[in-house]
């Protein structure tokens, strides 16, 4: 395939944008090579600046659950857009979509509407904070809950990707209110909270990671966090930004069949436009201002674009809760066919598998935390990534990154994807 035109837009963007992105994880670093601009995109595929069309394995990095440019989505968007596009006021759809959101999600009664993943999670651990009275901190290695100094400790996803795990820009005084575990080690995480007994407001977890592939908990694991947070007053806060509705109606908390106490999400939540959102009990989200005393605001929140975006993709996937089950068939299926050509390879390989996320790791050994995602072959993976986007599927340009299927996946789609890696020399 050609590519000159995504090349000349990202020599042009880099004059005027910082790594001429703004996102790091889309420059390519960890794979080599210029990024690939869009154009448009349609269903299952993108459409880059050269004319290529490309099958699509992230999903806008999970939002696009249904497929790109989903017409009731679309159509929404548009109706709203002609009575204006924003307000700094109340509207009535914000409640609709929350009490959409609130209904199909189990254990929160209320949520609030931000614009960001990341904002969410800010918002979400300032909650606990405020609610318990304590400072610290407990995340693991290899999640990753966006760009906020307090998430900045060894995070997983671009930061690891660069190389530069504890950003500067972090204070020392942040970076002391940040416990680190390991995913996985239960064990781990009791010793934390046993040597800063009293003083730890939160855990916050990827329930199933996504910025260090997909990595599934162990069960015991995640009953024991549970537990643990019970037994010590500590709010167990599920980062679901990725996996909130996509998993299915009620996210891992469902498919886990364990409770948290905050929730986050983002992604699917605002149906490919900026939103994201933290839920929890009343009595937890009563702490919040102009209720209680934790602040937290924001001029677009609520915005009514995205809160119809929301709403149109929310009310889909709440009538139509077979779309779970038919995403995860599909992913099984391209589990299955990419196992099959591996194995042919005779080279050391991985696939992790939840729902519609996978991800696809070359090493021989299991990988359930950061460190063994790490042992992968990164130049196998490089060879991997460019030989699928020579042949017309794009996947994540990071080893880190888990993918995201939506439901425009055709199965003639998966099997050409399977079909392309066959036909790669990755040794």
């Amino acid at each position: 395939m050609i590519y000159q035109r995504s090349s000349a837009l990202f020599a042009e963007a880099k004059k005027y944008i910082p790594g001429g992105v703004n996102s790091p994880v889309r420059a390519f670093k960890a794979v080599g090579g210029d990024p690939i601009f869009v154009k448009e995109a349609k269903g299952a595929y993108l459409y880059d600046a050269d004319g290529n069309r490309l099958i699509d394995y992230i999903a806008s990095w999970g939002p696009m659950i249904l497929g790109h440019a989903h017409e009731p989505v679309v159509n929404a968007v548009v109706e709203k857009a002609k009575k204006g596009t924003s307000f700094g006021m109340p509207t009535e759809i914000e409640t609709q979509l929350a009490e959409l959101a609130v209904s199909m999600v189990p254990n929160i009664d209320q949520i609030r509407f931000v614009n960001s993943g990341t904002e969410a999670c800010m918002s979400a651990v300032r909650l606990a904070r405020g609610y318990t009275g304590k400072d610290k901190i407990i995340k693991f290695a290899g999640c990753y809950h966006g760009h906020s100094d307090s998430f900045l400790i060894q995070a997983g996803s671009g930061a690891v990707t660069f190389g530069s795990p504890n950003s500067p820009g972090v204070t020392q005084g942040t970076a002391k209110d940040t416990l680190l575990a390991d995913y996985n080690d239960l064990e781990g995480v009791r010793a934390l909270v046993e040597a800063n007994k009293a003083e730890i407001a939160a855990i916050i977890i990827e329930p199933i990671a996504g910025n260090m592939g997909c990595i599934i908990p162990k069960e015991a694991f995640m009953k024991g966090l549970r537990t643990l947070c019970t037994e010590e007053n500590i709010l167990l806060i599920f980062d679901e930004v990725m996996t909130g509705f996509r998993l299915g109606k009620g996210g891992a908390q469902e498919a886990l069949n364990i409770p948290a106490d905050i929730v986050t999400f983002g992604k699917v939540i605002g149906g490919g436009l900026p939103v994201g959102a933290f839920a929890a009990r009343k009595d937890i989200m009563g702490h919040l201002a102009p209720e209680g005393p934790v602040y937290q605001a924001g001029t677009l929140s609520g915005n009514p674009l995205a809160m119809s975006a929301g709403l149109a993709m929310l009310t889909e996937l709440n009538e139509q809760p077979e779309i779970f089950e038919s995403l995860a068939r599909k992913t099984a299926y391209l589990h299955e066919g990419l196992d099959g050509v591996l194995r042919k390879k005779g080279i050391p390989y991985q696939i992790n598998r939840y729902g519609s996320m996978i991800s696809v790791h070359f090493t021989d050994q299991a990988v359930v935390d950061f460190t063994s995602s790490a042992s992968g072959n990164n130049d196998t993976f490089k060879r991997y990534f460019h030989g699928m986007l020579e042949k017309g599927i794009y996947l994540p340009p990071s080893a880190f990154e888990s993918y995201f299927l939506n439901n425009a996946l055709s199965y003639a789609d998966l099997d050409e994807t399977i079909d392309a890696l066959d036909g790669l020399a990755l040794g």
